[in-house]
Formats: structure tokens, C-alpha cells, sequence
């Protein structure tokens, strides 16, 4: 059960309860949409503080996971990220499948999304949960999925959509390598570090039975 606020005289509130919208601008609308919001918030004891946040607007997204468990091996990407490099990334960044929903179903998004990035043509797929990914200022929740593959579902080279700036390398690795990439430094995606994880503990044994 979700924890609610109660007031001094036992009543209880949900977060809609505690927030008051005073005033939101559109700062940008252009690839995405910037907007600033000045709003009231009730606090713990009661009193109603005044504040202000900048949120951006990008949609909500899906990413998945492909695995096969007999190779144990999972299908990654490696492309160029912008906002990365001006962070000190100085190479590609390899990631798990992922995209916006664009209003689609987020299973018949990710399906979609992987055939186009990679060339698998996905057979069975699995949410697992959804997360936000940066909730101090990006409202993307993201819906996570594993599906198994086979090298025979390949149904093309994959490689993204050039016309939107798109060139992606698909890359296939064993596990532990990958989760070792992720100790090393290779990898520094979050969502796939998630989803590697998450592979680690439920869809991989990563040392035989003793």
C-alpha cells in the first residue's frame, strides 16, 4: 500500500491534494517540450512553501533486453549520443534497444523499435516494470522488457532511421562480458545497466551449480 500524507487532524491527502499550479510557461517547443512551473506545495507540517521546477516533456519510452539463455549471450547497440559527449563521453554509447511510444502500445512500440534498430524481429516479449529515469526534471517513464532471440531472427541489418540522424552499430555479447563492461566503465547507459542486471539475477546463472 502507497503511503499517504495525514494532516494534523488525521485526514488523508494524496500528492494531488498537496499541490497548488499557480502558473506554467513554455520555455521551448521545439524537438521537445521545456516548460516552467511555479506551484504551491503542502509540506510535512502542514505549512504550503512556495516553488518553482523546469520539466521537460519528452513522452514516455520503451526499452528492452534481447537474450538468448543457450549462447548466453544479448543483442546491445552502440550509436552517437550528443548530450553524452558534452559530458566528457568521448566515444559511442552502447545501449540496450530503446524509443518513444509516439502514442503506440509500449510492447507494440518496442517491437517496432528493435526490428528497426538491430534487425531482429522479436518473438515473445516480457515487461518487467517501468521507471522514471530522471525524476528531478525529465517526466519519461520507461517501460522495460526482455524477449528471447535467435540468430535466425534476423530480419535485416537494423542500423536505426538515417533520415532522423540514426546510425547504429548492433553489437552481441556474452553476459558476463557485458556485466564486465559495466564494472569497466564501457557501459554507462543507465536503462541498460538495468536491464543487464536485472538479466544477471533472473535470466542468466552466471556460475554452475556448485
Amino acid at each position: 500500500m502507497v503511503p499517504r500524507f495525514r494532516t494534523r487532524r488525521g485526514t488523508n491527502l494524496s500528492i494531488a491534494d498537496r499541490i497548488r499550479i499557480e502558473d506554467v510557461v513554455v520555455l521551448s517547443d521545439d524537438w521537445h517540450v521545456l516548460r516552467k512551473t511555479i506551484f504551491s506545495f503542502r509540506r510535512s507540517d502542514g505549512s504550503w512553501q512556495r516553488q518553482s521546477r523546469e520539466t521537460y516533456d519528452r513522452g514516455n519510452g520503451a526499452t528492452i533486453l534481447l537474450y538468448d539463455p543457450d549462447r548466453r549471450t544479448v543483442v546491445l547497440t552502440r550509436q552517437f549520443r550528443y548530450p553524452a559527449f558534452v559530458n566528457g563521453h568521448d566515444d559511442l554509447l552502447i545501449e540496450a534497444p530503446a524509443g518513444l511510444l509516439d502514442d503506440a502500445e509500449p510492447e507494440v512500440r518496442i517491437r517496432a523499435e528493435t526490428e528497426e534498430e538491430t534487425g531482429f524481429r522479436v518473438r515473445d516479449v516480457r515487461q518487467i516494470y517501468d521507471a522514471f529515469m530522471s525524476p528531478g526534471s525529465v517526466t519519461e517513464r520507461l517501460h522495460f522488457f526482455v524477449g528471447e532471440y535467435r540468430p535466425g531472427d534476423r530480419a535485416s541489418q537494423g542500423g536505426g532511421n538515417a533520415t532522423e540522424g540514426e546510425d547504429i552499430a548492433v553489437i552481441e555479447i556474452d553476459i558476463d562480458e557485458a556485466l564486465s563492461m559495466i564494472e569497466s566503465g564501457a557501459i554507462r547507459d543507465g536503462k541498460t545497466i538495468m536491464l543487464l542486471q536485472y538479466a544477471a539475477l533472473h535470466l542468466f546463472a552466471r556460475c554452475d551449480a556448485v
